[in-house]
């Protein structure tokens, strides 16, 4: 076995680079987002340049965790090539330590890197997206976020079943616009329609201002107050139709539940919660990736062809990680399918690349 020296040397090497690739990429993030706030904000009250950079600052940490992934890889890259510059990989190899004990502290590592990015990191993370959401709202869109047009939800409470589209989402006054409700009983039958310009969420139910109620047995008749009962909470509306990646590891079980209690589709939810799940095989998949593409004796020439070969190998990852969570967003696959089988097949390549390379 290894040495605990030896060990923790080569753990050093790599954490280090890794940390280094990671920060390079946070700071360039950061600048890049400033200034484009910077831009956006003109003239805009209350935009200045201290509130411009902490925004910037509490959006960067979600945008780096996309890039973890990538800081692994470019980091083994770096600590192992830099190790066989230095002969030092060559040294090993003569004093009797295979591929497999000096790689074992790196993959160790990752492990340990992607625990904490989804137990810490993530829900850290999370917590600044949310404040940084509140003051770009304050800045940019005065008077709280629209989420998009034409916004569907789907719920179920003790009247039964609804369907409401809207207009837009107001997630600070917690209010739809230019909605209309489908009101179903509890067999699915249709009861009445709700036409309304506002409907505030309150606790347990929705209040729709001038209503408009059609039904098929009467005459439209309108109220000037209109409520129907709903289970869903501010923050279950927010996840069923904000961005899915700004919610919290800790959180998503939940979420998921209560979602699908309320009738509301949970694919997405599920999918971010196996994908976080799988960050820790993610992560040791990159490592693997990089040892096959950098631990080839130097003085042998080829550099080149080692960084772009590794380069091209993560990024390949990385796409098929994209094309699985699409596959799974869309149903095709299962979500735990979706987010395991990338770092699960190219572990595995990985690992039989190198017992050609270094035990065949």
């Amino acid at each position: 076995m290894i040495g605990r020296t030896l060990g923790f040397y080569f753990a050093k090497k790599f954490g280090f680079a890794m940390l280094a690739v990671f920060a390079t990429v946070f700071v360039l993030i950061f600048t890049l987002d400033f200034i484009e706030l910077m831009r956006r904000a003109g003239d805009a009250a209350g935009a200045t340049s201290g509130r411009i950079a902490t925004l910037a600052l509490f959006r960067t940490p979600a945008t780096a965790e996309q890039i973890v992934p990538f800081g692994v890889l470019f980091g083994a890259m770096v600590s192992y090539i830099g190790l066989s510059r230095k002969l030092e990989l060559v040294v090993a190899r003569a004093a009797g330590v295979s591929a497999w004990q000096f790689l074992t502290p790196a993959l160790l590592v990752a492990l340990l890197t992607g625990i904490f990015i989804t137990t810490v990191y993530n829900p850290f993370a999370s917590t600044l997206k949310d404040r940084a959401l509140a003051i770009e709202a304050s800045i940019f869109r005065r008077g709280g976020a629209q989420l998009g047009k034409d916004v569907w939800l789907r719920q179920r409470s003790v009247d039964g079943e609804a369907i409401i589209r809207a207009q837009s989402y107001d997630s600070e006054a917690k209010t739809l616009r230019g909605v209309t409700a489908y009101v179903l009983d509890s067999g699915g039958q249709f009861i009445e329609r709700v036409e309304a310009p506002v409907a505030e969420l309150r606790s347990g139910f929705w209040r729709f201002s001038g209503a408009r109620l059609v039904t098929i047995e009467e005459q439209p008749t309108t109220h000037d107050v209109y409520l129907l009962a709903t289970n869903l909470s501010a923050d279950e509306v927010q996840s069923a139709l904000g961005p899915s990646g700004a919610v919290s590891f800790w959180s998503l079980p939940e979420i998921v539940s209560r979602l699908e209690l309320a009738g509301l589709d949970a694919t997405r939810y599920r999918l971010v919660y196996q994908t976080l799940l799988a960050r820790p095989a993610l992560l040791a998949a990159m490592v693997l990736l990089a040892a096959c593409f950098s631990l080839k004796f130097l003085r042998s020439g080829g550099l080149a062809q080692m960084v772009l070969g590794g380069v091209s190998a993560g990024f390949a990852l990385y796409v098929a990680t994209k094309v699985a969570e699409d596959l799974g967003n869309a149903g095709v696959v299962s979500a735990a399918v979706a987010a395991w089988v990338a770092p699960v097949v190219a572990s595995s390549l990985g690992v039989y690349t190198l017992l050609g390379r270094e035990d065949g």
